[in-house]
């Protein structure tokens, strides 16, 4: 018999892709995915996913979920949203599913989608991280917070149990199915003619480089854990070179306009020390320090090729939004 595997965030950025990946895994059987608001997989051509609708906070739900999984893959995350909020949801929710997962009979793998921010924008940083660099995360700003502090959570629940563990952190992540890079420009946030008035206005780029990977990818990489005999531990997910924010803003239709790193770190400082800044606000601080990943340990031990390079989830992006 196949595997049978539960997922949950089936519904968001890597959720779709992943079941897509899943669906056509001849070692999957079964694919059960939960989230918090209404799908139908048929409208996806899915035959071999079932759908329960239920939030990752309700322990009872993921208990159900997770107990005839031989694989549980946790993508359920807000990215997005008030720091109070995404705390609730991550934190507790994330826990849930760790802790349920250990305690069910049946999983014998967790796949668990982390992210580069874990390790935290420090300039003391190493260039390029590989998996090995402590993810510190940065206290100023929540997602990067969160995502370091859940990887501690998962170490402490797992240890002494023969679950298998793999830790996947992608960098921000962007294409057609996930449009939150293009979404976060200031022309898209504002409407009307007022909009197009603010796609004139130059974007400050420090110059700080980043990596970018398409959703499709990651899918492939999540797929490629549940099955694989590969080694577990943590795998870095990116494709193939850097970009800066003024490939972001010009691919995209926008003007940039170089400014030195200084001014990006400085920016920084101010927002750090400000009693209340909003959620969005706090992504300023990830572009003080180059946070540039090694992919080398999910191309050889993973099998992981990735079929689009930084500038081309870029331009797959801008293609479907063109």
């Amino acid at each position: 018999m196949g595997l049978t595997v539960a997922v949950t965030g089936p519904t968001g950025e890597i959720g779709i892709s992943t079941v897509d990946a899943l669906e056509r895994d001849p070692e999957v059987e079964r694919i059960i995915g939960m989230a918090r608001r209404p799908f139908d997989p048929s409208a996806h051509g899915w035959t071999k996913t079932s759908y329960r609708q239920g939030d990752i906070l309700d322990r009872d739900a993921v208990d159900a979920l997770v107990t005839d999984a031989d694989v549980v893959v946790h993508l359920a995350f807000i990215i997005f949203g008030s720091r109070q909020e995404s705390a609730h949801v991550n934190l507790e929710g994330t826990r849930n599913v760790f802790e349920a997962t250990v305690e069910a009979a049946r999983p014998g793998r967790l796949v668990y989608a982390s992210s580069v921010a874990a390790y935290g924008y420090h300039p003391d940083n190493p260039t390029p991280i590989t998996e090995d660099v402590p993810t510190r995360g940065s206290r100023e700003h929540y997602y990067s917070e969160q995502k370091a502090a859940l990887e501690r959570v998962l170490e402490e629940v797992t240890a002494d149990t023969d679950l298998e563990v793999y830790i996947l952190r992608p960098c921000i992540v962007a294409g057609p199915k996930a449009p939150a890079l293009a979404d976060a420009m200031p022309w898209s946030l504002v409407p009307g003619r007022l909009g197009a008035a603010t796609r004139m206005l130059p974007i400050p780029d420090p110059g700080t480089p980043f990596q970018l990977v398409h959703p499709d990818d990651v899918a492939s990489a999540i797929a490629l854990a549940v099955t694989t005999s590969a080694p577990q531990g943590a795998y870095n997910l990116a494709g193939d070179g850097t970009i800066t924010v003024s490939d972001v803003v010009t691919t995209l239709g926008g003007r940039a306009m170089r400014v030195p790193h200084v001014a990006a770190t400085a920016a920084s400082a101010v927002v750090a020390r400000l009693p209340f800044v909003p959620a969005p606000v706090e992504w300023l601080h990830s572009v003080r320090a180059p946070v540039v990943m090694d992919t080398a340990r999910a191309k050889t031990a993973l099998g992981w090729t990735p079929k689009y390079s930084s500038a081309g989830a870029l331009e797959d992006l801008a293609r479907s939004r063109a």
